[in-house]
């Protein structure tokens, strides 16, 4: 088949061997480009090396200090939340309610570690209390609830109400989502398979118009979706509607690694359209190729560091992985609409058989990259049958899956099309222009889910909402400390113990040396030591294993100075 003379002439007039031939962008603007893809290099690097979130995508509650219900005699001097990874507050989206509706916070509250403190004003009047909260977990999504306790005893007209400030987005933003979402894969692979038929694949007697406006139509569809993604973000993010944007949470959302990721995105397509110039100009590849490679990647990784990818337990494989993810379908959903937009419809028999051969090995490529790493981003986002099977993430997963597996059968006719169409065979390019249609229709679909998938919470961390481990927490005071303790999964075995202490009036304590212990007098079990290990001067976590259920008192020893120190206590119910 290479060695038809016809196919040999036809290859030389395809653009595919014109990159070495190509002009190359003029001098003044590839001066202006380099800085611009400099700084784009630095932006990304440094929203990659900010602060790492323990890894779960989704933040999970799991206990609270006081405890959800519960009714303390003395009024606390803050309330903590523990979830199953480190979170930010949202500003003015936390609150703690008095019995009469005046805010019993401070305004003040911060993370630390996985706990979200909460401080409250002293001396609380009795009566029950509301605490709501709206965080940011690690991969961008809001996660938001209440919670009640009470001082004394409960409210005799129940909790106070917290009005309607605090709500989740409405519905018509966080169903526009997954819209926007597609619509920028759209304008995405329409980008991407234009400028690659262009650039490698398009025969010389064609006019370019076609695929010309089908670029500016991708990039329109982009920068579109770019804005509309970081427009509804804050309303998603600070909950309400559009209507209810403030100043603040704009700032909140654009300083935000999701925020950073999509101006990212905006200054690397306007640098790309201008290196893609001289493609568009039909002057064949002309613009630096180091450069605009350097520009993709870059393009890419702003998806997936703005989402599920970036939060999952091994970031750095998922991060990648979604890369090549996004790339491999661009390259291959781009491609097959350039082949029934344009090329099977005008290119002839001859040119044709050049061009289908090398377009089936980008398919092949593109779709087995696709495989992989889409089963290796499923291993780590599901990570077991049981999430796969009863959560809603892992339904859409198996749905898309099965697609995926019509449009392998469908392509696999296509491919048998490739040798009739080399050889000339009458009519093997209208079949393979209907074979195509229908495996473009179907991948429309995976698209389609794919975006959904996005804004879904992951398998594992919806899973982990179900079995999240029980958190016993307590806050235990002292003239030269307050302790908050978290005792989790609070059942019999190995228990974690995370220790918070600061100084009465709630600066961050400097413990000298932490010791530990657990006892069951009324079972006659002498005092059990456990392991602590110090990460901060007022911050330790340790582990106790717990041989049998019941009450157990905890004994917690703190040395401030060399000679200051004290004992608190308190007892911790241990499930089976």
């Amino acid at each position: 088949m290479t060695n038809s003379p016809a196919i040999g002439m036809i290859a030389d007039v395809i653009v595919e061997r014109g990159p070495a031939a190509g002009p190359r962008v003029p001098l003044h603007i590839a001066r202006r480009i380099r800085p611009v893809l400099a700084g784009l290099v630095l932006a990304l690097i440094g929203v990659l090396a900010a602060p790492p979130s323990p890894a779960s995508a989704h933040a999970v509650l799991v206990g609270t200090s006081p405890a959800q219900g519960s009714v303390v005699d003395v009024a606390p001097d803050r309330v903590v939340l523990t979830f199953t990874e480190g979170v930010n507050p949202i500003e003015g989206k936390v609150r703690v309610i008095a019995p009469g509706g005046s805010r019993a916070d401070t305004g003040e509250e911060r993370a630390s570690g996985t706990q979200l403190i909460i401080p409250v004003k002293p001396n609380g009047a009795r009566g029950t209390y509301l605490v709501t909260f709206r965080v940011i977990s690690a991969d961008s999504h809001p996660v938001g609830g209440a919670f009640t306790y009470s001082v004394g005893a409960p409210s005799p007209g129940g909790p106070p109400s917290a009005g309607d400030s605090d709500g989740s987005a409405t519905p018509l933003v966080t169903a526009s989502f997954p819209i926007i979402r597609w619509v920028g894969y759209v304008g995405l692979l329409l980008l991407v398979g234009s400028v690659l038929v262009l650039a490698l694949l398009w025969p010389q007697r064609l006019e370019r118009q076609g695929p010309i406006r089908v670029i500016w139509l991708g990039a329109a569809l982009v920068a579109g979706a770019t804005l509309l993604e970081l427009a509804w973000q804050v309303p998603y993010i600070a909950g309400g509607g559009l209507g209810s944007v403030r100043g603040s949470d704009l700032r909140e959302v654009l300083a935000s690694q999701y925020g950073a990721a999509h101006l990212i995105r905006l200054g690397v397509l306007g640098a790309a359209l201008v290196l893609l110039r001289p493609i568009v100009q039909g002057k064949g590849w002309g613009a630096d190729r180091v450069l605009l490679a350097v520009l993709g990647t870059i393009g890419v990784a702003t998806w997936s560091v703005s989402g599920h990818p970036s939060a999952s337990t091994v970031p750095m494989v998922t991060v990648i992985a979604d890369m090549v993810h996004i790339a491999s379908m661009s390259v291959w959903l781009g491609g097959l609409v350039m082949l029934v937009a344009f090329l099977l419809p005008r290119a002839s028999t001859t040119e044709l058989a050049a061009i289908v051969p090398v377009w089936s090995r980008w398919a092949t490529y593109a779709v087995s990259a696709l495989i992989l790493t889409g089963v290796a981003q499923a291993l780590v986002q599901v990570g077991s049958v049981e999430a796969l099977t009863t959560t809603t993430y892992g339904w859409i997963l198996l749905v898309k899956l099965g697609l995926v597996g019509v449009v392998l059968a469908v392509a696999t006719f296509s491919r048998r099309l490739v040798v009739p169409i080399a050889t000339g065979t009458e009519g093997a390019g209208r079949r393979l222009r209907g074979i195509v249609v229908a495996e473009a229709a179907v991948a429309a679909l995976v698209l389609a889910l794919t975006a959904v998938l996005v804004q879904t919470t992951p398998a594992r961390s919806a899973l982990s909402e179900t079995t999240a481990p029980t958190v016993q927490s307590a806050l235990l005071r002292d003239t030269l400390f307050t302790l908050t303790v978290d005792v989790r999964p609070a059942k019999v075995g190995i228990n974690e113990i995370h220790l918070y202490a600061t100084t009465p009036d709630g600066q961050p304590s400097d413990i000298k040396q932490w010791q530990v212990r657990a006892s069951m007098p009324a079972q006659g079990i002498e005092s059990i030591d456990a392991t602590i290990l110090p990460i901060t001067p007022d911050h330790a976590i340790g582990q106790i294993g717990l041989p049998t259920a019941g009450t157990w008192t905890f004994t917690f020893t703190m040395r401030t100075t060399d000679i200051d120190q004290s004992t608190v206590s308190a007892d911790v119910m241990i499930r089976p």
